[in-house]
């Protein structure tokens, strides 16, 4: 009986931790509501613009985004009224393209909502919608020939969410999340809205089946299992002649017994055709492997049947810096120019990148507006059938560097511009032909600190390292340390401060530098947590940016940049054409500062405190920073007793007042008068 008790207990205490593992992370109703409200925000500006209501691709992101919200809870009180919208979007658009597969997928939705919700006041609405769609007349021939071009490019959308696929496959770790199953599901999805009457379009619905078939294996949800039947459902409704009707019919007899069985079975028994069906060549296409089994790009050696698809253009500027990055979803080589003005043909100066092996995916925003001092926008073409050209129009700029990172792989485009006069005070000039020695160069010049950008390193589905008790995060740790740091930096040091987050919320690296550039801030402090998988390993260490100097920072860099250490050495490649001595220095004095006080504090209070020292290695949040830069690793959080410390509110504030200390000795060191104002000020009070 104990027995049998403890194998009951085991079975539920592992599908518990199942769906612990898989379920939102974050508060399923409340993330509903925000979701429906973003689609809601996306349709009124639909609707005022006449010009966006022109393209399809406007009203399925629409579209998109209320399905997301069903999707975010399925069987939650926002889920209706996502499924509604989506269903509403679907038959305004069919009034517009006279598609029958529009009105279809309206009629669909609705016919879920009936069926799903008969409690919600969302079904009497679906009922009305489905006895509303008006008769309209039969498609132009202009309106047939635009469809023609669909399916190519309904093509290139299933390979982009192939590949997500593969990725998914290959991942264990992105199986936990279940964001990243419905990452591909939406791409797959896709392919069908995108020619719902296409022959592409049976193969995305299924590969959706079968995707929501394999997360319901995984977390056990009602609503994961629905969907996938209701989506071989329309396969065997909607696309009769396809090799994919009998395959949906096939998954769904061996997805499960009973009565999802016998809605299967009656679906296949309503289409009553006396011919076989057609041969299928999208689906021997993709039997045959030339599709589904995409090799994985490696070492820079691309496959002629791939091309890596830029997926995206972002920037962040401020009157001196703008840092632009390239998105792309695996490696490919490119080259860069710099072309002149020609008033002649009113052309600005130009600089352009370009991507070998490439291709634009067709939802990539071709035009970004910068307008500010130095770039007017950013342009993204396809130069070439496999070719992605990237354009940036310059008003003016001092200087450019260019490279790119990995994991995913990225191209950054940094652009400065001449630095501002100085507005700080100076302890004096400096007579011309004198050279001072960089590390002197902000003490001779008295620049002091006024702003600091702090930032909490990972965050939203980048966890961090993962503690030695159960639930502790990094990500969590870090940005309590970094708000205790910002509150005691403003009130001891009386400096501006910024934090890059001040939420859990995900960055990329090089947005996290892009902050603190844009901020012109003075110092930059990216605050992390050590991991080692020798559960005994212990200490503190403060890095700055160089080239490695030994195989533990190569390995502290290589987790911290999300990367393997074989790419360290790519990465090193880069350093010296990026970097400035001065700032090293400086960088490396503030490291020194803050090491040390961070040491000589607490092991004032605490047993066994391990000075690892200062070290050097190339970390992608500190490359590109335009001003002394740092990376604490505060302590283990694999330790043992590391760990119990980091969650200790005393040991969080302990910690903050030796960074603030450290910080202080810094900027006394550059700017020997920095306090004495301040000191002087407060010794006359009394």
């Amino acid at each position: 009986m104990v027995k049998d008790f403890r194998k009951s207990y085991i079975i539920c205490l592992f599908a518990c931790c199942m769906l612990a593992v898989l379920w939102p992370r974050t508060t399923s109703a409340a993330t509903a509501r925000d979701i429906y409200y973003q689609a809601e925000s996306c349709y009124k500006k639909l609707r005022n613009d006449s010009k966006k209501q022109k393209y399809r691709d406007q009203w399925l992101k629409c579209i998109d985004k209320f399905e997301k919200v069903y999707q975010r809870d399925p069987s939650g009180p926002w889920a209706p009224a996502g499924l509604y919208m989506s269903g509403k979007l679907y038959q305004q658009l069919y009034n517009l393209s006279l598609l029958e597969s529009d009105r279809k997928e309206a009629q669909d939705i609705f016919e879920r909502i009936i069926k799903r919700f008969p409690q919600s006041q969302y079904r009497q609405k679906a009922a009305d919608a489905i006895g509303a769609f008006s008769k309209v007349q039969r498609p132009q021939a202009a309106d047939i020939q635009a469809r023609s071009l669909r399916p190519s490019r309904a093509k290139d959308k299933y390979v982009a969410a192939e590949s997500c696929y593969n990725k998914l496959q290959k991942s264990s770790k992105k199986q936990k999340y279940r964001d990243q199953w419905l990452k591909c599901i939406a791409k797959f999805q896709a392919v069908y809205r995108h020619d719902p009457a296409g022959p592409w379009a049976p193969a995305g619905l299924y590969m959706s089946g079968e995707l929501y078939q394999e997360l319901y294996k995984r977390s056990y949800k009602k609503s994961d299992k629905q969907e996938a039947l209701d989506l071989y459902g329309r396969i065997v409704k909607h696309f009769p002649r396809s090799q994919y009707r009998q395959k949906a019919a096939d998954a769904v007899d061996s997805f499960s017994r009973g009565e999802p069985r016998k809605v299967a079975s009656e679906a296949v028994k309503q289409q009553k055709i006396e011919e076989k069906p057609a041969i299928d060549k999208i689906a021997a296409e993709i039997e045959r492997g030339s599709l589904a089994q995409v090799p994985v790009v490696k070492n820079d050696k691309k496959s002629e049947n791939r091309n890596a698809l830029v997926q995206g253009l972002r920037f962040w500027s401020n009157p001196s810096y703008t840092r632009i990055v390239i998105d792309a979803d695996s490696e490919t080589d490119f080259a860069h120019r710099l072309l002149k003005k020609d008033p002649s043909i009113h052309k600005p100066q130009r600089l352009y990148v370009e991507l070998n092996n490439s291709r634009l995916v067709e939802e990539l925003e071709k035009t970004i507006p910068i307008n500010d001092n130095l770039l007017s926008d950013v342009r993204a073409g396809q130069y070439t059938a496999d070719t992605v050209r990237v354009v940036v129009d310059i008003k003016s700029f001092k200087t450019y560097k260019i490279f790119s990172l990995k994991n995913p792989f990225r191209i950054v485009i940094d652009v400065w511009g001449k630095q501002p006069k100085p507005t700080r005070a100076t302890a004096g000039t400096v007579p011309k032909g004198t050279k001072l020695p960089p590390s002197a160069l902000a003490k001779q010049l008295a620049l002091g600190v006024s702003r600091i950008v702090i930032d909490p390193g990972h965050g939203g589905r980048d966890y961090g390292a993962p503690g030695y008790l159960k639930g502790v995060h990094e990500k969590d740790i870090v940005l309590k340390v970094a708000r205790r740091l910002a509150k005691k930096i403003r009130k001891e040091l009386q400096c501006e401060v910024f934090l890059t987050r001040n939420s859990d919320r995900h960055l990329t690296l090089e947005e996290r530098t892009a902050i603190a550039n844009t901020k012109n801030a003075d110092l930059f402090i990216s605050i992390h947590t050590n991991a080692a998988r020798d559960r005994r390993a212990y200490g503190i260490e403060t890095y700055f940016l160089n080239l490695a100097t030994d195989e533990d920072a190569i390995m502290v860099a290589a987790r911290e940049n999300a990367t393997s250490t074989k790419n360290i050495s790519d990465l090193q490649t880069i350093l010296s054409d990026l970097m400035q001595n001065a700032k090293i220095n400086e960088s490396s004095r503030l490291a020194v500062n803050v090491q040390e006080s961070l040491h000589k504090s607490l092991r004032k209070n605490y047993s066994r405190i391990k000075d690892k020292g200062v070290k050097q290695a190339p970390f992608y949040v500190l490359l590109g920073a335009q001003m002394p830069s740092i990376l604490i690793e505060t302590a283990f959080i694999s330790n043992s007793r590391e760990c119990k410390r980091l969650v200790n509110v005393k040991y969080q504030d302990r910690m903050s007042t030796a960074i603030v200390a450290g910080i202080r000795s810094y900027i006394k060191e550059t700017s020997p008068t920095a306090f004495i104002k301040s000191n002087h000020k407060k010794g006359s009070k009394g």
